[in-house]
């Protein structure tokens, strides 16, 4: 077995592009998701350990010193960190050359070729799900047994790809991630502005069996079928979680679609219930009123919807499978029953106009989440939105790849003919500003921190980080 470190890597100040974050870009509000796709196999590799270098604020520095004990080095990456990656690739293989380096995440699935000319200090990259690869190659199995593998032949340097690997049917085989969380991270430096503070979030199935055409892990490591944990595996998860991390006030379910098996989520949420716990989790907005009621009453506390836009035209141009109406009276029922909604919105999909960017501020303003997050469209290689995009000439090559700027701060790559990427840019700051700067948002908001004062402090910090998000903007 080789002494096996899984590394997030330092990247830009701030930037959440994490194994377990689909926003990879440097949010609004300092935030950072638990890096679980790494998590996992290292649960699998026994004397391994995680380092999560953004979330703990390590240097390069301080990470080649750690890196110096370890055989084995293997690296998440995102298409918007892999330049900066790849020269903390470079900067471990000289400080020790004899060190494997292998990258693993949806950017090398996509294009494990090329990211392996990018640098010859990447040794290898993992495709598809990469659990059981990043074990064998941990084990000291030869790189060409290893399946969903692409690697460098030491002997001609030759890039040389595998067979691919079949997806994980047994979910339940998999060892628990938190157990890693709390072996080898800080709960503490994990912190959402929606969430509770200190949260543990993690996932109970893998893939999503819609096909919105934006999203990029069921469409380069997930999946489109919805491969499940049973109910009795995610209970046994929190109260594991329970008993370790009792500083813990909320479980995160980060599933890309929870709700889509209703019968689970209600099984799921009984046992949560007898447990006591609160929790979140990830939902479309089309969860019937019966099934939300269970949820609430059994510690469900938020739901992280995806609403994406106000138009229903846009909405079947991403083949979301959702319309405005139906999301209206999922929100209602939400409110009915006390459930809270983060909603999330995207702007510069296929169809956007100025017309359709004032339709979606003004439904986000009429349905009313508690909080949002207003993204731009990114067009991440391995996409149908990227491939959308390159086909109609709405995003250049030379700029393809261009997702955030020198601070990791989002970029709108896409571009129409009738509405320019600087139009769609500028139009996050209004979205923002005409849904949290009105009478009845801020009194909202104030009430909350007057029923709970520990939010205060909290809120200040996060308008202050507000303000100098906008202003790096």
């Amino acid at each position: 077995m080789k002494k096996t470190l899984f590394l997030h890597p330092p990247s830009f100040d701030g930037f959440d592009g994490g194994a377990g974050s689909r926003y990879q870009a440097k949010r609004e509000i300092k935030s950072f998701w638990y890096p679980t796709w790494l998590a996992q196999p290292a649960a699998m590799v026994d004397g391994s350990r995680l380092v999560d270098a953004p979330a703990d604020g390590l240097s390069l520095a301080t990470v080649l010193d750690i890196a110096a004990d370890y055989e084995l080095i293997i690296m998440h990456t995102s298409s918007p960190s892999f330049p900066t990656d790849v020269k903390v690739a470079e900067a471990l293989k000289q400080a020790d050359p004899d060190v494997m380096i292998g990258m693993v995440g949806a950017a090398v699935a996509v294009d494990p070729d090329g990211s392996l000319a990018a640098s010859e200090s990447i040794d290898f990259v993992g495709r598809e799900e990469f659990d059981y690869t990043c074990k064998e190659v941990a084990e000291g199995r030869a790189l060409s047994q290893v399946l969903g593998l692409n690697w460098r032949n030491p002997e001609n340097g030759r890039f040389v790809r595998n067979p691919d690997r079949p997806m994980i049917e047994n979910m339940d085989e998999l060892p628990f991630v938190s157990e890693v969380y709390q072996r080898d991270l800080k709960i503490e430096n994990y912190f959402i502005g929606y969430l509770e503070h200190p949260y543990v979030s993690f996932y109970t199935g893998r893939g999503c069996r819609s096909k919105c055409t934006f999203c990029l892990w069921p469409q380069t490591v997930g999946g489109h079928r919805y491969r499940v944990r049973s109910a009795e595996s995610v209970v046994a998860e929190v109260a594991y979680i329970q008993r370790t991390m009792p500083q813990v006030k909320e479980i995160f379910f980060d599933d890309d679609t929870f709700t889509d098996f209703k019968p689970r989520v209600e099984e799921i949420a009984r046992g949560l219930g007898k447990l006591g716990v609160t929790w979140s989790c990830n939902a479309k907005a089309n969860v019937p009123y019966k099934t939300l009621k269970i949820m609430k009453d059994n510690g469900c506390r938020l739901l992280l919807v995806g609403y994406e836009s106000g138009n229903n035209q846009i909405l079947h141009n991403i083949k979301k499978g959702l319309r405005t109406d139906i999301a209206r009276e999922f929100t209602k029922n939400c409110r009915k029953l006390g459930i809270t909604i983060h909603g999330t919105f995207i702007l510069g999909l296929p169809g956007e106009t100025r017309e359709t960017i004032a339709e979606t501020i003004q439904y986000a303003r009429e349905i009313n989440p508690h909080t949002i997050q207003v993204s731009l469209a990114a067009p991440y290689p391995g996409t149908y939105l990227y491939n959308q995009a390159m086909e109609n000439g709405w995003l250049e090559a030379t700029t393809a790849d261009e997702l955030v700027n020198e601070d990791g701060v989002q970029l709108s790559p896409i571009s129409y003919p009738h509405l320019d990427s600087k139009e769609i840019f500028d139009s996050v700051e209004t979205f923002y500003k005409k849904f949290y700067f009105r009478p009845g948002k801020i009194a909202e908001l104030t009430a909350e921190m007057v029923r709970h004062p520990s939010m205060i402090g909290r809120r200040l910090r996060e308008g202050r980080e507000f303000a100098q998000f906008l202003s790096q903007r």
